[in-house]
């Protein structure tokens, strides 16, 4: 029997794992507001799955920590976002995550970026971003928007449709640029 990855374990040895992971990937600067948001996130996570007794404390803690984050580094990842291994949010301020987001392993989150629903009609449909992804400052990806793998959003874009592999897309509304090779 195989045993559950390191993001599915409920134990601490799991948890800081994966932080320690993090920490690894944001250049072994754990001041960074990146790095907090990101640990935060993962403790909040870990705490779901905690034993009974652990999770109102744990619960309690997250909640602190999370507003602290949010409201100081200006970085709102709730804990339902499903965040891959090895995300680094490059840069603090105005970085807003929808609750139902999914962020693949090695993205790139630079600031001022929304991932965001897109209609007051359907609130819950929220952006999917796959591995590898590098989003640019200022970026908007709204609605139930799949971004490929390897896949570049440019500054400042308004990403509203999927945008495909190893593709590049800028402007707004975003349209897809062919990437030069290099």
């Amino acid at each position: 029997m195989t045993s559950p990855p390191d993001d599915a374990r409920a134990d601490p040895p799991g948890l800081i794992a994966q932080l320690l992971e993090d920490w690894r990937a944001h250049d072994r600067d754990w001041t960074r507001p990146g790095f907090r948001a990101v640990a935060v996130h993962r403790l909040g996570n870990w705490g779901k799955r905690a034993p009974r007794p652990l999770r109102a404390p744990v619960g309690a803690l997250y909640q602190a920590l999370y507003r602290g984050v949010r409201n100081f580094y200006g970085i709102e990842l709730p804990g339902s976002v499903q965040l891959g291994r090895r995300v680094i949010f490059e840069h603090q301020s105005a970085i807003v995550i929808h609750e139902n987001a999914h962020i693949g392993d090695d993205c790139f989150i630079r600031q001022g970026v929304a991932l965001g629903s897109r209609h007051l009609s359907d609130p819950q449909a929220a952006p999917r971003l796959a591995s590898g992804v590098n989003v640019g400052a200022g970026a908007k990806i709204l609605g139930a928007v799949t971004v490929g793998e390897g896949a570049q959003i440019g500054a400042n874009a308004v990403v509203l449709t999927n945008v495909p592999a190893h593709k590049l897309a800028v402007g707004v509304p975003a349209r897809l640029q062919t990437r030069r090779p290099g």
